[in-house]
């Protein structure tokens, strides 16, 4: 017996006891489909929230006056007065905070760390209900008396259930399925369960899950007949070899229920086996394969005369040969995301529709993997991640993350006590859903260190199964595992892992341990953190990916942010994140760190990832003059040819179309492109006859309609330009207009074509009022910005090692935000030095601009040059060269009239581009409204930039205002927009968007450069070819307006 509190009575101790459970429980087994009768107790049940728990010391007073600890067992207990609350449901959710409030952390324990106990302050939920036991259920059969099972899928934190009055037991494992026998319990007639849930428990020190806490019976509960003669379990073990498959079944069912009859109709397979012994493995000649591509699934029945269970089976071998992880003999490169089970408004609670969906939306996305972090999912998304094809690492249940803030001290991964509850949980989790095709390795949990209980998990799980491997990634020695995982490695890590014969330290290793983690395949179980805006260089991690065979790809962190929907208190929607529910302490807004927000909107940094990691690969050649364009198409898939997909081409002069068409991709054998090859394809397009910049553009689209997307569907996308645009002389390249330039003070108002200036000061522009351009060195933080989880490439060489010898760390220190801050760059001031006009035709502004208490300045000089073409401005951004560090951006920006609501342009689009997150955007014509310019994420930062700008046109509705035609700079670089409601302080002032003031301007940013996106909010910092280096810059715009 675990060791129980002094404070504690009988009935009360196993809130702290760190076992798994006790009671009737029931052995761990499948999630079958069955024609057992079931009876579902989801619904209303009659519910009532106490602040502690009865029986304790520390619970005195919690219940009403005179009613004893567990009177609410009772069939006869009077809950009239009790509310009624929906079950699968979380408490906090229900009741408009009557029932409490979530809590957000991440690391952090909301509670005193004192394994096994939790504070007297426990709220604890009271749910009762009744049901009729339909007849026949406790019929009698060969093997006797039929049994009644009740069955929990998922409740937080613990939980003690009765029947009748009598108590069955408690369960622990919020994520992990549990039966208790309730046969003796139940009579025929009407029913009663009392079920008392506890917020905190000793399962909480194992559930730190980076998640919102949220109590509750959040999944279902049902009441299952199981026949005397029935299959209690099935196990129908797969593989596959060239064309063959293999079926070893595993069958668990009494004496009495025999013959059992296997049936597999499409494969021609009808076995009976007259007793348990005559069980066998059956032969398949000929099969379809199972993979992530083609999610080749078999309908099978295993029955007895009293129960027929059917479950859908699909072949596949795993296995590891070297450091290769391989499917049915070929590598498997994870494009994959970690996926928690959040909703905005029912948290936990499963929503298929919704579910379905989110894999749609993956599918879409070229997502081809799934982590689920950290605990099984429903089952239900397991049986649709193997009909619509993902590779899944199925989590346990487990991660004790507070215990690193303290050392490990007390960790439960290395303590005795908690070895049952640690076998426990990786029992229930392979034991439910081991029929799953799709599940390809088995983690033993997350961020949990290390020690004798994962390595007894990891243990039994390979005499369990021996067809899938072993994950988990806090293992660094490699002790027990069986790949070699990392989380957020940087880049000079990764390649170091890759590279044949590296002898670079690894984290957490000896010599000799890190070199055998490089005979190992290598995944990056969580990188390229997703929070806010970002992740920037995927691309690069991909390249690392393609170079080396050893790495095999990785999860994205992660696949949705996990906002609570909410409002203000007049009645404004909103998504709450950590703290905005009083928590005592939380981790902000670091549980909005999705590819997909909350309310499902995909992130620019889905597209980007999509692109990268898109399974066909488009690379032009012969593009330059003279040469002979095509097109090589490579294909990266696993096993899948290229015969599902077209292929089309499209030319365009300056963002204009010229003539499209549909290329014919074909492998040697005329047949389509198979998987790992590759055809250079021609290309009949030609830059003959066109006068500007001509692209080339290759979809390769959906022929006909899948599952999850409709036909013309794009897969992979790639972009070529045939033809650079004309060179345009510029105003300035033969210097500035002759004449003598004279001062500018007093001269009062000038008119230089759609611009009016007053005293060198711009104040109207095509007949409007405006302002600008003013310098603006600022952005509005991102979550990488401010974060500082890893140290920082501002100061260092990103490939200097640390006092480890590992690579890529960076130095320690502020993050970027905060040196911004510090350097005022948020809050510069303008003193103007200088106003000159040259006779009526041009004008020059010099102003300086610094911040208070800075002695680092930055000049300014505007040209405004009104000729032929039209009104020209030139600006030169010139720092003093005290600068160090990096800027969050270069440019200018202008105040103009909330009615400039819209923008159309030629440049790249049509999503946001940054420095290192540019694959997804390519060069055409694009218009969008000032809303649908900015991505609303649920703390504002900055959002909306688009780069390589060509032209910009400013609507007023559908109405043309003025135009900006944009110039390359002397190294050939383009500028980039942003047209926005709020300026980038104001942005950065909100931590909510209902924050923002209302708008009063609209704000046009013209940016000579933008500084990278990174992930430091959780990973390595911007690149430095992606950073911004304070540094001498230009713009150049040519101006008009229609007439």
């Amino acid at each position: 017996m675990s060791p129980r509190p002094a404070e504690a009575t009988a009935s009360t101790a196993y809130v702290t006891d760190p076992g798994p459970g006790e009671g009737r429980r029931v052995p761990a087994r499948s999630w079958l489909r069955t024609d057992a009768p079931s009876l579902s107790l989801d619904g209303h049940w009659r519910f009532r929230l106490l602040n502690g728990v009865p029986g304790t010391l520390g619970g005195r007073g919690v219940l009403p006056p005179g009613e004893a600890a567990e009177a609410m067992a009772a069939a006869e207990y009077d809950d009239t007065t009790w509310a009624s609350l929906t079950v699968p449901s979380h408490w906090v959710l229900q009741g408009d905070g009557s029932y409490g409030r979530p809590i957000y952390t991440n690391v952090q324990f909301p509670f005193p760390i004192d394994p096994p106990f939790v504070p007297d302050e426990n709220p604890t939920g009271d749910y009762r209900r009744t049901f009729e036991l339909p007849d026949g259920w406790k019929a009698n059969g060969k093997g006797g008396e039929s049994r009644v099972a009740l069955r929990f899928d998922g409740v937080e934190s613990r939980y003690k259930v009765w029947v009748n009055g009598t108590e069955i037991g408690w369960g622990t494992g919020s994520r992990l399925a549990q039966e208790f026998d309730v046969t003796d319990a139940v009579s025929t007639g009407t029913n009663t369960i009392a079920v008392r849930v506890h917020q905190w428990s000793a399962s909480s020190y194992l559930e730190d899950q980076d998640q919102w806490w949220l109590p509750g019976i959040f999944r279902s509960v049902t009441l299952l007949s199981r026949p005397a003669d029935g299959i209690e379990d099935v196990w129908l073990r797969t593989g596959y070899n060239d064309g063959a498959g293999t079926l070893e079944p595993e069958v668990k069912a009494p004496a009495s229920s025999y013959p059992v009859r296997l049936r597999v109709p499409e494969l021609g397979i009808d076995v009976e086996w007259a007793t348990p012994g005559d069980v066998a493995p059956v032969p398949v000649s000929v099969v379809e394969p199972w993979t992530a591509e083609t999610p080749r699934l078999y309908d099978a029945t295993v029955a007895s005369k009293a129960e027929t269970v059917s479950l859908r089976i699909g072949f596949r071998t795993v296995e590891i040969v070297g450091d290769q992880f391989l499917v049915n003999g070929r590598k498997v490169v994870f494009h994959g995301v970690n996926r928690h089970e959040t909703h905005p408004t029912h948290g936990r609670v499963f929503d298929e529709d919704f579910a379905r969906e989110d894999l749609a939306l993956m599918k879409r996305s070229n997502v081809n993997a799934i982590r689920t972090s950290h605990y099984p999912p429903h089952p239900r998304l397991l049986e649709l991640a193997d009909e619509m094809g993902f590779w899944v690492i199925l989590e346990c249940d487990l991660e004790t993350h507070g215990f690193e803030r303290h050392g490990w001290a007390r960790n439960p991964s290395d303590e005795p006590m908690w070895r049952e509850a640690f076998l426990d949980r990786i029992e229930r989790t392979v034991e439910r859903d081991k029929n799953r095709p799709s599940i390809v390795m088995w983690s033993l949990g997350n961020e949990s260190g290390t020690g004798q209980n994962l390595a007894a998990m990891s243990a039994w799980v390979h005499a369990r199964d021996a067809g899938r491997p072993v994950h988990y990634e806090n293992d660094y020695a490699g002790a027990y595992t069986d790949v070699y995982s990392r989380m957020y490695a940087t880049l000079p890590e990764v390649e170091t892992i890759g590279r044949d014969g590296d002898t670079t330290p690894l984290l957490g290793c000896s010599p000799a341990e890190g070199a055998r983690q490089r005979t190992k395949p290598f995944v990056l179980c969580e990188y390229v953190h997703a929070m806010g805006n970002g992740p920037g260089n995927i691309s690069l991690y991909e390249d690392l990916v393609a170079k080396y065979p050893r790495l095999h790809g990785g999860f994205v962190w992660e696949w949705r942010d996990h906002g609570i929907a909410a409002r203000t208190a007049d009645g404004t929607e909103y998504f709450a994140y950590g703290g905005d529910f009083g928590e005592e302490i939380h981790d902000g807004n670091f549980v909005l760190d999705g590819l997909v927000l909350s309310d499902s909107t995909p992130s620019p940094g889905l597209y980007e990832f999509k692109t990268v990691v898109a399974p066909v690969g488009l690379t032009f050649e012969g593009l330059e003059p003279g040469g002979k364009p095509f097109i090589r198409v490579a294909n990266l898939r696993h096993n899948a040819d290229l015969g599902d997909l077209v292929f089309r081409w499209r030319l365009e002069d300056d963002g204009e179309p010229v003539a499209s068409g549909e290329l014919a991709v074909d492998g040697l054998d005329g047949g389509p492109l198979a998987p790992g090859a590759s055809a250079a394809v021609p290309l009949p397009v030609s830059a003959e006859g066109c006068m500007g910049e001509v692209w080339v553009t290759v979809e390769a689209v959906l022929a006909q309609d899948a599952g999850w997307a409709p036909s013309g569907h794009e897969v992979a996308s790639a972009q070529g330009r045939l033809a650079p645009p004309a060179k345009r002389p510029l105003p300035f390249a033969a210097g500035l207009p002759g004449g003598a330039w004279r001062q500018g003070e007093g001269a009062g108002l000038l008119e230089l074509g759609p611009a009016v200036f007053d005293e060198g000061r711009l104040v109207t522009l095509a007949g409007l009022p405006v302002d600008g351009p003013r310098l603006e060195l600022f952005r509005a933080p991102t979550d990488n910005d401010r974060g500082e989880s890893r140290g920082g490439y501002i100061d260092t060489d990103p490939w200097a090692p640390d006092a480890d010898g590992i690579p890529g760390v960076g130095t320690p220190g502020p993050s970027s935000a905060a040196r911004w801050h510090a350097a005022g760059l948020n809050r510069l001031h303008g003193r103007v030095e200088a106003v000159e006009v040259l006779d009526e035709r041009a004008l020059r502004v010099r102003t300086r601009y610094a911040a208070a208490d800075q002695v680092r300045t930055v000049t300014v000089e505007e040209q405004w040059i009104l000729d032929p073409e039209g009104l020209w401005l030139r600006v030169d951004i010139l720092p003093s060269s005290d600068w160090d560090g990096v800027w969050p951006r270069a440019g200018v920006r202008f105040g103009l009239p909330t009615d400039v609501d819209a923008a159309s342009w030629f440049g790249l689009g049509p999503h946001e581009s940054y420095p290192d997150s540019l694959e997804a955007a390519h060069v055409g014509r694009y218009a969008a409204g000032i809303d649908q310019l900015a991505v609303p994420y649920a703390r504002p930062q900055e959002t909306g930039h688009r780069g390589g700008l060509r032209s910009l046109d400013l609507l007023r509705g559908s109405k043309p205002w003025v135009q900006f035609d944009a110039f390359p700079d002397a190294r050939g670089r383009l500028p980039g927009f942003t047209l926005s409601r709020n300026t980038a302080q104001e942005l950065a002032a909100a931590t909510h968007p209902h924050e923002l003031p209302p708008a009063t301007r609209s704000w046009l940013y013209l940016d000579a450069a933008q500084h990278g996106l990174g992930t430091r909010s959780c990973g390595p910092d911007v690149w430095p070819e992606s950073a911004l280096a304070p540094e001498a810059r230009t713009l150049t715009f040519r101006l008009a307006a229609p007439k």
